[in-house]
């Protein structure tokens, strides 16, 4: 076909044609039937026997990318090939839905972290676990540790729909609007245990599925998310959106205007990932995000269509959210469950922990609670099911293997991707860097009584989500060493709006704590009553921002 006449690549108009590297290795084989060859062959006969389709491509499919070589500057992100940047080591990302897991799950991630992983973990923006440092020869033992604990890698990366971020209160919060837990859960085996229909989307699918009052998942920048309403006569549900993403090119999804029941999700997310699948843009991998299909179709064209070809009936239309302007949504600190329970949420070091640390958090939640643990969409931790009497304890256990339910503004604000440390895209480094930023500011701020959101990024692909925080770092390269793009600002909830991005406004990392410093004292100074960082942002004179 002349490329004229390709279009999109579009599936549903019979573009069936490959028309870039990625289509063509998905074509020629599904991702996820290199799980045999890993275990049968690679794993056996070591890195170097690796097809490079596989290893660049598929492997992604069950969670696997190799992590950067160290010693490659961020200078040379971007300049040199994979192969020369890729190390052959992996990180491997541990899907958890719902950031639901069990002291026996917490327990047997850490020990792999520990046996395999050099004793780190990381838990992400995306309530996923990630390793790193694994060696392709232990994939197939990791893999049946993670499967006997109920736990799996699966569609972790790669072009398919990725975790299901879940309120991690779900069930015991008394402020929900609606429990997610069966829906999400519905949903999850919908996603997982259908390949052939849900194995090659055009790219990545998120979704948000939560009841949450304070919207702690996100849903604004999700491809699909159900919010938790409630409809007409009362009943409790879900408002459909869809259409979000961030990256280089960020966009808030789009309401539909339609009201979901809880049973009804399961069958309108697959209706809606079909959709994707079908109508999803493959001939440039940079404009193949659902967000792009919603923007060039809008709402009604694109909810008329999903009803029309791919559910059979309407969904019966629905109110808005209610959001709340600068709505905590970390879940930290000791709160009290609707049965009387309670749950402490506690802040690991930007998102790293060591997998002995996880491994003595499992035995907390067995001592104190009924071992059940969550992770959160903001790289934290949360313990359910404590008795009043004995929360006391639980915190202080926890604080003795640093992992504090009363932080600093600074370190429950502050999120990091991973970074140059192993990220092959990154520019900077930021786990280290960013750890180091919130220790400084609890130096030099230490009666800093607002909370304040720090993301930094490696690169601009966003994600730490650094067009959604207060202060949103994105790596680059300044005056020829590392340093960062600033965005001032961002915020979601009544108001959303990305961060400010001033003309020229970068920093080197040496600079980074001095300027981050001023800017928070400017803003001590120029408030008003209870104004919040980011409404600030927007009416600060710029000489006050730079």
């Amino acid at each position: 076909m002349p490329p004229s006449q390709r279009g999109q690549g579009q599936w549903a108009l019979g573009h069936y044609e490959p028309l870039n590297a990625a289509e063509r290795f998905k074509k020629d084989d599904a991702g996820l039937n290199v799980r045999d060859r890993i275990v049968n062959g690679y794993a056996r006969t070591g890195f170097d026997s690796i097809d490079p389709t596989d290893l660049s491509g598929r492997f992604r499919w069950w969670g696997l990318y190799t992590q950067r070589r160290p010693g490659i500057p961020g200078g040379s992100t971007g300049t040199l090939d994979d192969r020369d940047v890729q190390d052959s080591y992996f990180m491997m990302r541990v899907r958890v839905p719902g950031g639901q897991l069990t002291s026996h799950q917490l327990r047997t991630i850490g020990g792999i972290a520990k046996e395999f992983g050099r004793d780190l973990a990381d838990i992400t923006d995306r309530q996923n676990v990630q390793f790193h440092w694994i060696r392709i020869e232990d994939v197939p033992v990791i893999w049946d540790r993670l499967e006997a604990a109920g736990l799996s890698t699966i569609q972790a990366c790669g072009d398919v729909p990725r975790n299901i971020l879940g309120c991690p209160v779900a069930g015991i919060d008394a402020a929900e609007i609606i429990d997610a837990t069966p829906a999400l859960a519905a949903t999850e085996a919908v996603a997982t245990a259908n390949p052939d229909r849900f194995g090659n989307l055009p790219r990545k699918f998120k979704t948000s599925i939560s009841g949450c009052a304070s919207h702690c998942t996100v849903h604004e920048v999700n491809d699909v998310a159900f919010v938790g309403v409630t409809g007409q006569g009362g009943a409790a549900g879900f408002d459909v959106w869809a259409g979000g993403g961030l990256s280089t090119n960020p966009m808030v999804a789009r309401r539909l205007g339609a009201f979901a029941t809880a049973a009804q999700v399961p069958q309108v997310w697959a209706g809606i990932a079909d959709l994707f699948r079908d109508y999803g843009y493959r001939r440039l991998r940079t404009r193949a995000r659902l967000k792009f299909l919603v923007a060039d179709w809008g709402e009604e064209k694109f909810r008329g269509l999903l009803e029309r070809e791919y559910l059979g009936f309407r969904l019966a239309d629905g109110q808005p959210p209610v959001s709340q302007a600068h709505a905590a949504r970390s879940h930290l600190g000791v709160h009290e469950q609707r049965n009387g329970s309670y749950y402490v949420g506690v802040a690991p070091q930007v998102g790293r922990a060591t997998g002995s640390q996880l491994w003595q958090a499992a035995d907390l939640a067995d001592e104190f609670g009924a071992g059940r643990v969550r992770t959160t969409a903001e790289q934290k931790l949360i313990f359910l099911d404590m008795q009043e009497s004995r929360v006391d304890q639980l915190v202080a256990g926890l604080n003795a293997i640093e992992l504090p339910a009363s932080p600093s503004p600074f370190r429950s604000g502050t999120m990091a991707c991973t970074g140059l440390e192993f990220c092959k895209l990154a520019i900077v480094e930021t786990k280290q860097r960013a750890s180091d930023l919130s220790r400084e500011l609890e130096r030099r701020l230490p009666g800093f009584d607002t909370p304040i959101t720090i993301n930094v990024n490696g690169c601009p692909n966003s994600c730490a989500r650094f067009h959604l925080a207060d202060i949103g770092l994105k790596g680059s390269i300044v005056d020829g060493e590392e340093g960062f793009q600033v965005h001032l600002g961002g915020s979601l909830g009544t108001d959303p709006s990305f961060g400010r991005k001033l003309r020229g406004l970068k920093v080197t990392a040496a600079r980074l704590p001095d300027y981050v410093e001023r800017v928070l004292r400017a803003y001590q100074r120029d408030r008003k009553e209870g104004e919040q960082f980011a409404t600030w942002v927007r009416r600060a004179d710029e000489s006050l921002l730079t």
